[in-house]
């Protein structure tokens, strides 16, 4: 091994180390391990000021505010308020039609506030119909969760690793590329979810309201503990409030409290305006006219003009700290891949799966990809994984599309812990759900998801 290699290889296992450990800000991991690659003379400046200027970084600040300014509007919290009156008068079923509305709002917005406005009212619904809620809540959580895959802006970790993949020299993918694929996971996992998933978790309300009522204090308590330890380096999707993200200054995420604050008065004209302005740069990115992240900036910038959102509103929705873990995480990323990393871990890789061909190393690599999910953030497995993916597809003789989708689709989701997104921090508080549910329903969640991709990617995307 060259001295390069033999450096990037530290500064990752530190990196990867760090974040496990769980003590310190991701954003200050990656800034430091980019740094010291720097230094070192791994990567050059030119790399590094790149990754602080990729379209994946500009893209999602520029998306970080449009959505803010939805939030800050007051439709979010309208729609869901009325499509939830609607439940109440058509039983179960109505609270269901919500849910999916949810999943199909999370494939261009945040899932947090989302699941912040939904889950009170979807509770109280259920109550009212003498249902039990926890057999509408961990579903919600898990249904906003796949409505990230379909889009490329559904969740920031497509946007990374479709950044990744023009680094290492692969085409860009559109907007909608990915939402045949997405549709069918999103499908399949939402039905599981209605017909199996659900049922095992509904009992009376009478014992529910007891069972919250004895766990509250405990889960919470748990709850605060893990997401100090873990919850800071999962990557928030896009329009995260500035409330419901930052590791170091939200320890109370999951209070019952945040429920109700999180929902804003109604302004017609802010609200209008907002979503005009998305639905333009939607359009626009769509139909190729120009690239999302010149469209995202240009329409984030529209908003401040129009006097939609304040300056001080536009650089509270940035989110910067999400946006240097990205760019950090790229820095390590490109060592990996400049110093022969990836195409000798991808070399190895290949020894071992070969026999299986090219389908059986989507298999492996979305179960290797969907098993570091659940231990690390999506940002760090995205970096991780994709120039792997590409050097694993390129020394196979097929092409990487197929592999890129996978990585995708399984670093968004990872569904058999309370603590792998912020929604299940959110409902697993609200419902007084045990660690033992989130398994029970998680983990086949994750295999179906998994046999679904392993079906859909290759007919969409062939080798």
């Amino acid at each position: 091994m060259t001295f390069d290699q033999i450096a990037a290889l530290v500064v990752l296992v530190a990196v990867v180390g760090a974040l496990i450990h769980g003590k310190a800000r991701a954003d200050i991991v990656a800034l430091t391990g980019a740094a010291v690659l720097l230094l070192l003379g791994v990567v050059r400046p030119v790399e590094v000021q790149g990754a602080f200027a990729s379209p994946a970084i500009i893209a999602l600040a520029g998306l970080f505010v449009i959505a803010y300014a939805i939030e800050l509007s007051g439709l979010l919290g309208l729609l869901i308020r009325q499509a939830t009156r609607l439940a109440s008068r058509i039983g179960a079923r109505g609270i269901w039609i919500v849910i999916g509305l949810c999943g199909a709002v999370g494939g261009f917005l945040n899932n947090t506030p989302v699941v912040v406005l939904a889950a009170p009212v979807i509770r109280d619904v259920a109550k009212s119909l003498k249902l039990s809620p926890k057999r509408f809540l961990m579903p919600l959580s898990h249904v906003t969760v796949l409505g990230g895959l379909l889009t490329l802006i559904g969740t920031s970790t497509n946007l990374l690793v479709n950044d990744m993949a023009r680094n290492a020299g692969q085409p860009v993918f559109s907007l909608f590329e990915i939402t045949p694929v997405g549709l069918v996971i999103a499908a399949v996992g939402g039905l599981w979810l209605y017909f199996v998933g659900a049922r095992q978790l509904g009992r009376t309300v009478a014992r529910d309201e007891a069972e919250a009522a004895r766990l509250e204090a405990e889960a919470l308590e748990r709850a605060r503990a893990e997401r100090r330890r873990r919850l800071p380096f999962n990557l928030p999707r896009l329009g995260e409030s500035r409330n419901q993200s930052d590791g170091s200054g939200d320890a109370h995420l999951g209070d019952v409290e945040l429920y109700g604050a999180a929902d804003r008065p109604f302004q017609l004209r802010p609200a209008l305006t907002a979503l005009a302005v998305f639905v333009v740069v939607i359009a626009a990115a769509a139909l190729g006219w120009v690239p999302i992240a010149a469209a995202a900036f240009a329409g984030a910038v529209a908003l401040i003009l129009m006097r939609t959102i304040t300056p001080e509103e536009a650089y509270a929705g940035l989110r910067p700290e999400i946006l240097l873990l990205i760019a950090g995480m790229v820095v390590v990323g490109t060592a990996i891949e400049v110093t022969g990393l990836a195409a000798a871990g991808a070399a190895r890789l290949i020894d071992v799966i070969r026999p299986l061909g090219p389908l059986g190393a989507l298999i492996v690599l979305y179960g290797v990809t969907l098993f570091a999910t659940e231990l690390l953030s999506n940002a760090t497995v995205a970096v991780l994984i994709t120039p792997i993916a590409v050097a694993l597809a390129e020394s196979l003789g097929v092409d990487p599309r197929p592999f890129l989708v996978a990585v995708m689709m399984s670093a968004s989701a990872a569904f058999a812990t309370p603590f792998g997104y912020q929604t299940n921090v959110l409902v697993y508080n609200m419902a007084g759900y045990s660690y033992m549910d989130f398994v029970k329903v998680g983990l086949p969640l994750n295999l179906i998801t998994w046999a679904t991709g392993m079906a859909a990617i290759p007919i969409f995307f062939p080798f």
